[in-house]
């Protein structure tokens, strides 16, 4: 393989996420702001608020970065009189679904941003609860925070968070947003892994990619996406494949090879001299004229005087050619027509070669 092991000290927080779940659980306190508060017009003085708000969550993690919280929050409560001189007495509460994204900052430490959507429950115990009333919906939300890591699995974050869209639409009396500002701990389950002390720096060469280092590598050059043995070498695959070259005619009642046949007979012996491997099968036929036996005599000798230009004027070893005659026995056409005995007076090459191609990865 070719690759440079850098040693400078590994990042403590890398080693210990690989034993981590993805999974962790938390809870949240702090205070919310309902808006519009004491501000709205339909107030005519202000009571005393419960501002304190709670969350309790759990969440996973997709990678280090990004994960999804699911969890239940009570925003706390405010009150206030209207001018009716009535006692409003207003809170909500519901479950959360959201994304929450992460940044690291620094050693240990952390910026992350969320959003979500909240399915709220607004009530007011309006006149110390003598006309309560509520209603539901869903609110969206969106927060940024920032976090330090206690422990690996312990992390503390300070969060604000942005509520839209608060409203009670059953009696229409009840348009509101909120602010929260808490602080949040959460606990990641799993065990850290142990801190991998620093790996000695080595450089392995390896030029032509091919998986075996430069030392070892036997055959340079080797293509990257071949298979190579330990020595570096392409491992190549080799498969048996026929090929029928076709045929050539000779004249009636004879064997002697035509002139103009030579150029096919130079190019099946440039296929084999080409594939070592290869051999060929010369079969010689005959026309349905005269006797049978005769013509089986005839036939064997035109595959002969093929074979006997394959293998003297062209090179191609005795043991790689074979010859045999068919007689009339595997005509092209039947009958005795002009046509079919000039067709069945022929030769016919049938080469075996063995096709060598490279292993890919």
């Amino acid at each position: 393989m070719k690759a440079i092991l850098l040693t400078s000290m590994l990042p403590f927080a890398a080693n210990a996420a690989q034993e981590l779940t993805p999974w962790y659980v938390g809870g949240g306190l702090g205070v919310n702001n309902y808006e519009p508060n004491c501000d709205m017009k339909t107030m005519k003085s202000c009571g005393e608020d419960d501002p304190y708000a709670w969350d309790v969550f759990g969440g996973y993690l997709f990678n280090d970065y990004f994960g999804v919280e699911l969890g239940y929050r009570d925003l706390g409560r405010a009150e206030w009189v209207d001018y009716a001189n009535k006692m409003n007495d207003v809170g909500a509460k519901g479950m959360s679904l959201g994304v929450v994204g992460f940044w690291p900052i620094a050693n240990r430490w952390s910026l992350s941003a969320e959003a979500g959507a909240m399915n709220y429950l607004i009530s007011n115990n309006k006149e110390y609860g003598t006309e309560y009333y509520s209603d539901s919906g869903i609110a969206p939300y969106f927060g940024a925070g920032i976090g330090y890591n206690i422990t690996e699995n312990l992390k503390l974050q300070a969060k604000y968070r942005r509520y839209e869209n608060l409203d009670e639409d059953k009696w229409n009396t009840l348009a509101m947003e909120s602010n929260y500002w808490g602080l949040e701990l959460s606990y990641r389950f799993g065990t850290p892994a142990a801190v991998i002390a620093p790996i000695v720096a080595a450089i392995v060469v390896d030029s032509d990619n091919d998986g075996v280092a430069d030392d070892m590598d036997q055959c340079a050059d080797t293509s990257a996406n071949h298979q190579v043995d330990a020595n570096g070498c392409t491992v190549y695959t080799e498969t048996t494949e026929q090929r029928d070259v076709g045929s050539i005619q000779f004249a009636n009642n004879s064997s002697a090879v035509k002139t103009e046949s030579f150029e096919r007979i130079e190019k099946l012996a440039t296929y084999m001299n080409t594939n070592p491997k290869s051999t060929v099968l010369i079969s010689g036929h005959a026309s349905n004229v005269g006797k049978a036996d005769y013509n089986m005599i005839l036939s064997d000798k035109r595959a002969k005087a093929v074979a006997k230009i394959l293998v003297e004027k062209f090179g191609i070893s005795q043991d790689r050619v074979e010859a045999k005659g068919f007689g009339v026995t595997q005509p092209i056409i039947q009958g005795r027509s002009v046509e079919a005995n000039k067709a069945n007076r022929r030769i016919e090459a049938q080469v075996t070669g063995v096709k060598r191609e490279a292993l890919i990865k």
